[in-house]
């Protein structure tokens, strides 16, 4: 992919389809060749993800194919298995080798806040069975008190008041993390009105040995001796990186001691002038779908400068703690750098409608299509 003399177009790969990687790919598809790799088939919404879990008419409308995206560039399906410097070699046997590449690779999460099916009829499916065994369970365990946890507990009691809802944490309080204790307060005082009960600073002897999202009945014990009963329950903690691709290459080396790659203030690779990485696998920020968005300014704003030879370099700046943790369509709390946010700003930022639409548009779709 070094030769542009057929378009007379520099060459930009991105591996890694979530919302840094198509937001990079769908902003220079004018000024590039684009090619977006990602394993899988289409792009998944995933801020949608917990609330089409209850709702399963949204799930068409959050898986998108990628081959909607670009106007000009071309979708890939295949893996990255190697990275020397920007050459990339593919599962499939193929070679790119562009002018630049952005490394957009993400994360995986327990299913259903992720979902890493490779084709999407297979996705859908998926999350249409894990609706009916969770219509079916009366009561749900929850292992883990992050903002995941927080927020599957009020979709399912917002839309399903009837069944019992446990979230369990060896830690000691809701939202471990840089956040205010009012803010965890707030959310603690929404849970107790929806009737989650908190077990929190318990450690459970062994998980259960039933798949998450999948209804049976589940009895797991702490380490005190207490017993939590359960018809279903799920996983929400546990971060995967995916950034495999590059053991045994030029950027081995670039990871930190946490594994997330090593970034400069432009979204640069460590020591690489035409090599960026953005989103959960870079270390410029917390792993969220905001810091990713504006990532993807910064590269998509540098690599084209690059290109043109018009504009300034721009830099990233942290968001800092600023978190929107809805619990259902009307309720929630957050933190948005000058104070708590109410219920009532963080359904019209998020809760209400899970920002749907607005990525269907992406994509060249009108919400009655996606």
């Amino acid at each position: 992919m070094t030769d542009t003399a057929s378009t007379g177009r520099p060459s930009v790969v991105v591996l890694g389809g979530g919302y840094g990687g198509v937001s990079v790919a769908k902003t220079l598809d004018d000024v590039a060749d684009v090619t977006l790799v990602d394993p899988t088939e289409g792009f998944v919404h995933n801020i949608a993800a917990l609330r089409s879990l209850v709702q399963p008419d949204l799930v068409d409308r959050i898986y998108l194919p990628y081959d909607r995206l670009l106007v000009h560039g071309r979708f890939v399906q295949d893996r990255a298995v190697r990275v020397h410097g920007r050459r990339v070699e593919l599962e499939s046997g193929g070679v790119l080798e562009p002018d630049y590449l952005v490394l957009a690779t993400g994360s995986s999460y327990p299913f259903p806040a992720k979902n890493d099916e490779s084709d999407l009829a297979t996705a859908k499916a998926r999350h249409r069975a894990a609706h009916e065994e969770l219509a079916r369970a009366a009561r749900v365990l929850i292992v883990g008190a992050g903002p995941t946890g927080l927020e599957l507990a009020g979709e399912i009691k917002a839309f399903a008041p009837d069944k019992h809802v446990v979230i369990t944490d060896v830690a000691d309080d809701v939202l471990s993390g840089p956040f205010v204790q009012e803010l965890r307060d707030e959310l603690r005082r929404q849970l107790a009105e929806l009737g989650v009960e908190l077990r929190l600073g318990v450690k459970l002897r062994e998980l259960p040995s039933t798949p998450p999202a999948t209804r049976e009945a589940i009895r797991v014990t702490t380490t005190d001796g207490d017993e939590i009963a359960a018809d279903i329950w799920y996983r929400t903690f546990g971060v995967k990186l995916h950034t495999e691709y590059l053991d045994g290459g030029s950027l081995a080396g670039v990871r930190d001691e946490r594994g997330y790659v090593r970034v400069d203030a432009r979204m640069r690779v460590e020591g690489e002038t035409r090599v960026f990485a953005l989103g959960d696998i870079a270390n410029a920020d917390r792993d969220v779908a905001a810091a990713a968005g504006r990532q993807a300014e910064v590269v998509a704003g540098n690599i084209r400068a690059l290109i043109t030879g018009e504009g300034e370099s721009l830099e990233y700046a942290r968001f800092g703690p600023l978190i929107a943790v809805p619990l259902g369509p009307e309720g929630g709390s957050g933190f948005f750098g000058d104070g708590l946010a109410t219920p009532e700003m963080v359904s019209q930022l998020k809760g209400r409608d899970m920002m749907v639409d607005r990525h269907a548009t992406l994509f060249g779709m009108s919400p009655d299509e996606a």
